[in-house]
Parts: structure tokens; sequence; C-alpha cells
């Protein structure tokens, strides 16, 4: 990115160490900014930013920013889902079939020595039907994945007419009655937020399998506990955490104590629960820069 900046006449400089309030004070000098998730982008930063004519994020979502302040002061926002749509895609994939085929079960048992056939018996998902909530640029990639595998994909969105040849936009009711498996393929907004609940959960018609390669605060761990013990929820493939911090970089720190719900999932054999990385794989990481370096010299 910086190399194809630099050959575009672009003057660049890199700082990954400073804090906050030290990046504020110098920030007035720059015309854009480049970020990943290290800190808020709040009213303070932008108003110190006085020649901000951008800000690109090297990851799919911006809510990091104060996205109306910043578009009142005519700063255009770039973000770059195009970039791991596919690695996301595929870690949803790769989450479902473990759970589907209790791969995740199968291994430690097969390690300690016992060669249980009929209590790691798995389920196909040819025939299945799954809900994808959210059909931008993730929930487009997954449904591809999908179609290989003769099941049913239906998508909802607040957004009208996105069904494609991948998936069948429904209403979010259609979609609660039918869907044998829920992934979550959204931002984290006023609307997403914990907005998988009790209530939510329960307006499921069957049981369900839920994948969240999305935000994990979307999503409340109690009530998501409270339904795998019941078995309304069959099992989860969580790669985001209701716990995480705003950079996305740990979870605790070290005088903080494991909430009761994410000790439940940690032991539950059902749960595949990775660190954030549904897009972090080494490819994203070039299309990440690459999309970023291809919208900056389009502005």
């Amino acid at each position: 990115m910086i190399e194809q900046l630099k050959a575009a006449g672009h003057t660049n400089e890199e700082d990954y160490t400073s804090t906050k309030e030290e990046i504020e004070a110098k920030i007035d000098q720059y015309e854009g900014v480049v970020i990943r998730s290290r800190f808020k982008i709040d009213k303070q930063f932008l108003d110190a930013a006085t020649n901000l004519k951008f800000i690109a994020r090297v990851g799919a979502g911006l809510e990091s920013i104060d996205i109306p302040y910043a578009e009142s002061k005519g700063i255009a926002l770039i973000a770059a889902p195009e970039g791991n749509r596919n690695a996301v895609g595929e870690h949803a994939l790769g989450m479902l079939l473990m759970l589907f085929n209790k791969l995740k079960q199968a291994d430690a048992e097969v390690r300690s020595g016992q060669w249980n056939r009929e209590k790691n018996r798995g389920l196909e998902l040819e025939g299945k039907t799954v809900g994808l909530i959210g059909y931008g640029n993730m929930g487009n990639a997954f449904s591809k994945k999908l179609k290989g595998f003769d099941c049913e994909v239906l998508c909802y969105d607040i957004r009208p007419d996105l069904g494609n040849e991948n998936a069948t936009q429904v209403s979010l009711e259609e979609l609660q009655q039918r869907a044998d498996v829920l992934s979550l393929h959204t931002p984290w907004t006023p609307l997403t937020d914990k907005m998988v609940n009790t209530e939510f959960i329960n307006g499921f018609k069957k049981p369900f399998w839920l994948i969240n390669t999305a935000r994990g605060k979307s999503v409340v761990t109690a009530d998501l506990t409270a339904a795998l013990k019941s078995g309304k929820i069959l099992g989860a493939g969580l790669d985001v955490l209701e716990y995480e911090k705003l950079s996305f970089e740990n979870l605790f720190t070290a005088t903080e104590q494991m909430p009761e719900p994410l000790q439940y999932l940690i032991q539950a054999e059902n749960v595949v629960l990775t660190p954030h990385i549904a897009g972090w794989t080494v490819e994203s990481k070039i299309k990440l820069a690459q999309t970023i370096v291809d919208k900056i010299l389009a502005l």
C-alpha cells in the first residue's frame, strides 16, 4: 500500500505506537489517515484534523469512527470489505462443517485414545436451510460457497432487492420460520447491537445452529448460553465475542475476571471459538491493502 501511494506522488508517514492524544496533536498536518482499530476516531479527533480529506480503514467495519460527524465535515470514509469477504465466507463455512461433523469433539476423543463412531455421527448440509442476516459483501461471499452444497439459502437485509442466484431474500419472520442455520453478516450498529437475545432466539420455529463472523456485540452471550443449554441453539461457531475490546486485540486485562457465560462457551463441545480471524488470512492482508490503495487513488 505504501509503495503504491508513494509511486502515485503521496508522502506517507507511519506511526503505530503514539497515543491518541499524540496523534491528535499533529493530525492537522495530514490530508488522509489510514487506520486499523487501535483507538476511536471521535469528535475530538475530527475537530483536530482540520485538513483531513479521507479516513481509510484496512478492514470491513467503520464502527470505530464517528461517521455522521466525519461526513458533516466532508471527510470521505473508506472501508475494504471486498478485501476479506472471501476469507470470511470460507471461515464461516469451515465453522459450520466443523459443527455438523463434530470434528472438534471427534479429534479430541481420538487423541485421547477413544474411538467413538456412533457418538460422532455427523449431519449433512445438503437439504438444510441456511439463513443469512446481512447480505452485503460477507453474506454474498458465504452464499456463494454454500451453493455447491445443495442447501437452500435465505437472506434478510434492511435494504430491499438484494437477493440473487445464490440466496432468496425473505422477511426476518420467514427466515426465522424456515432456517436450520443462522449466520450473521451485519455491521455493529444500533440496530444490530444485542440483536440475538432470548426473544430473538425464541422467534425461530426450529432449533438452529448459529454462526457469527460479524460482530460480537450483536449476540447477548448469556442468552446464547441459555439457548445452548436448552437445546434451542444446537451449536455455535463464534469468531467474535461480546467481550472483545474495541481494538479486537484482546478480551480482558489481567485483572478482569472471565464472565460465566464465556466460561461455559469454552467448555462446551458444541461450540467452536476463534479469535476474530475470519477475515485475517495471508491473502486477505494483501487484498485489503490493495482495495484501500485503489479507493484512495480514485478519490
